[in-house]
């Protein structure tokens, strides 16, 4: 087996991870693959405050389009940031816009048959 070769670290990524299941339950049946340990280091960069170009410049990446996925993925980051938003100030129910006389009028005789 070669190491230098996609497949031969492929092969060892595999491997390794099978035998880190054993003692990390949480790993079992999961695939582990050089792209995961790729992608989970992009997350967690991003979520240790990494800006997405140093990220992208560091994987490798050729445009900021391949590592924007990760800025959308990561769920955990948004919640944290809906949960820091103040919204004590926003009315308990929002005001609907009424709708004029004339146009209620107009729109309830479009409902009535027509009787010529």
């Amino acid at each position: 087996m070669l190491l230098n070769t996609p497949f031969g670290i492929h092969r060892v990524v595999v491997h390794y991870a099978a035998l880190a299941s054993t003692s990390v339950p949480s790993l079992v049946g999961k695939r582990v693959s050089p792209h995961t340990i790729r992608h989970t280091t992009a997350v967690h960069l991003l979520r240790a405050g990494v800006d997405i170009n140093t990220i992208r410049a560091w994987l490798g990446y050729v445009s900021l389009d391949t590592t924007h996925v990760y800025a959308e993925i990561d769920m955990e980051m948004k919640a944290k940031v809906l949960a820091s938003v103040d919204i004590s100030g926003l009315p308990a129910h929002p005001r609907r816009a009424s709708a004029s006389h004339s146009l209620m009028t107009f729109l309830k005789a479009l409902r009535r048959p027509s009787h010529n």
